[in-house]
């Protein structure tokens, strides 16, 4: 399989270059692509939607942080990043959570009015409350974890899942196995405030189940979806049983799984999953390998992407044919790119990581640039008015050290931005100039740009 996806993986990138035929899918690597949704490493999403806003927390890749993802977007395609001051692992730590970061958000609006979030610290989980999405978010048990260790220790307490029915009552669905083998499934309903229990935890694990359940209810019945498989490989996909109660039994669906590893479309292990409606329509938000893939090495990638759901009112899930942009209602139909421009600079000969990639409008693409000092050059094609750049760096947990220059001729240059250090996605930087050419200079090394967007 590894194998075979690599082969296709290279074939799509010289697909257009003489050396092979085009592919029959969709290119992962094609202009304007819509997914991934997000620029950067990004798993175990949780979206939200509140006064106008999205909201997406997620798990920040390599495997995990100190600190929680936050993405927020007023269309849903132009997103900002930003770290939630709670969780954090320093602050969200028992003796006996482990060494494991901070990951597997989940959050909800309670029928009482407040947000609650439940993550996973280590091997345990944690529960914090908000009056928004937004924050400012706390933690509301004391100091304590929700489920500790040693509540099962054969198993992984993480992947905790809020539900809350539509009588108004509120469950807590969690865990995973251990050594990607023995995954269970543990449900309890919780009491109206959110934090405590409201009876007995129980075992409901379903059939291949693994790791992060998601609950749903359609037709009246109970749809509990859920990961198997190891997000590590090509093996990981997202299943689902159906009950009808929210504390089973679950009987494995048969058409389950429903969504997993394409092999002709370029797609990866999707699976750690949420559910959300936008207008009439269903859609499910999942992560999947970074592509290319496999890559050297032992960093585990993932990228969050989104595609329409179907869901039958007899409790079936249709299977998902993941797709490298779907159209999602009440969402912009693209993001805001700012002026065209066509580029060059350092890596001028890579196909896939060239300097043409950071301004095709791909969140999979990436302008990556050999060890060293680098340079990316935007030709706007006549003199313009320019009035600043927005930066999608690969990481955006991590520092930039760049200046920009302006050039009417792309002879002489001048700098309009200073050598600084920034941080986030997107870098905002204002530069105020009539210019036709642009050049961002990396002068220590350690350019990577999913995209530059100039205004």
């Amino acid at each position: 399989m590894r194998k075979l996806l690599t082969g296709l993986v290279l074939a799509t990138l010289a697909a257009g270059q003489g050396t092979a035929a085009a592919p029959a899918e969709p290119r992962w690597d094609a202009p304007g692509d819509a997914n991934p949704l997000l620029p950067g490493y990004f798993a175990d999403p949780s979206i939200v939607h509140d006064a106008g806003r999205w909201y997406v927390f997620a798990t920040i890749d390599p495997w995990g942080d100190d600190r929680l993802g936050l993405w927020t977007s007023a269309n849903g395609r132009d997103w900002t990043f930003s770290t939630p001051d709670w969780p954090t692992k320093a602050a969200s730590t028992s003796p006996t959570s482990g060494d494991s970061k901070v990951w597997a958000p989940s959050v909800v609006k309670a029928p009482n009015g407040h947000w609650y979030m439940y993550v996973s610290v280590g091997s345990e989980i944690w529960v914090g409350t908000a009056p928004s999405p937004a924050g400012p978010w706390r933690d509301a048990n004391g100091g304590r974890p929700l489920v500790s260790k040693s509540f099962a220790p054969a198993y992984h307490m993480i992947d905790a899942e809020a539900f809350v029915d539509t009588d108004g009552h509120a469950y807590l669905y969690w865990g995973s196995g251990l050594n990607w083998v023995n995954g269970h499934c543990f449900v309890v309903r919780l009491a109206p405030d959110m934090v405590h229990f409201d009876g007995t935890p129980r075992d409901v694990t379903p059939a291949n189940y693994f790791e992060a359940p998601f609950m749903l209810k359609a037709g009246g019945h109970y749809l509990l979806t859920y990961s198997d498989g190891n997000t590590t490989k090509d093996t990981y996909k997202v299943r689902y049983a159906i009950g009808d109660t929210p504390l089973g039994p679950f009987r494995e669906a048969a058409n389950s799984p429903l969504l997993e590893t394409s092999v002709a479309r370029d797609v990866v292990s999707p699976g750690h999953h949420a559910v959300f409606r936008s207008g009439e329509q269903a859609y499910i938000l999942y992560h999947r390998a970074a592509l290319p893939w496999p890559r050297g090495g032992d960093e585990v990638l993932r990228q969050v992407a989104v595609d329409p759901l179907s869901i039958g009112a007899d409790g079936t899930i249709g299977t998902v044919h993941p797709s490298h942009g779907a159209a999602v209602a009440g969402f912009a139909p693209a993001r805001d790119r700012g002026l065209p421009w066509r580029a060059s600079g350092s890596n001028d000969s890579d196909a896939l990581y060239g300097p043409a990639r950071a301004a095709d409008d791909n969140y999979a693409t990436l302008w990556k640039p050999a060890a060293g000092p680098a340079q990316l050059v935007a030709d706007l094609g006549r003199v313009r008015r320019v009035t600043g750049s927005r930066l999608r760096p690969e990481y955006a947990t991590r520092d930039y050290r760049f200046a920009v220059e302006a050039s009417s001729d792309g002879r002489t240059w001048r700098q309009i931005v200073p050598v600084g250090t920034h941080r986030g996605s997107p870098i905002a930087v204002s530069h105020s100039i009539d210019a036709r050419y642009l050049r961002l200079t990396f002068p220590d090394g350690g350019a990577a740009l999913w995209e530059w967007s100039i205004d």
